[in-house]
């Protein structure tokens, strides 16, 4: 991987100073610290999110997800008798891939 020596650096900075002069270059680097801080704000969000969602499903017992899963196959109208939940999620996908 290359990496850029001293030279370099000088000179993409030089480039910077040209194209957006002196006085810019604080206001650029504010931007991109806020920028840098929101990004960050929002990946923890999202961990978190997804930890808590990740918990939630392990809080589950096995009998609540199958009555969720047969329950969200009447209310779509598909007949829960007998099928098991992998059968049931196989006809509720295939109907809602009919109504789009």
């Amino acid at each position: 991987m290359w990496t850029p020596g001293t030279g370099e650096i000088i000179l993409i900075v030089a480039v910077i100073v040209l194209l957006f002069g002196a006085s810019k270059l604080p206001e650029l680097a504010r931007s991109a610290g806020k920028s840098a801080g929101e990004f960050k704000k929002a990946q923890k969000e999202a961990e978190i999110s997804y930890q808590e969602f990740e918990k939630s499903l392990k809080d589950t017992t096995p009998d609540e997800k199958e009555s969720k899963i047969q329950k969200m196959a009447k209310e779509q109208g598909i007949e829960t008798a007998g099928k098991t939940d992998d059968q049931l999620l196989d006809e509720i996908s295939a109907k809602m891939n009919k109504e789009n």
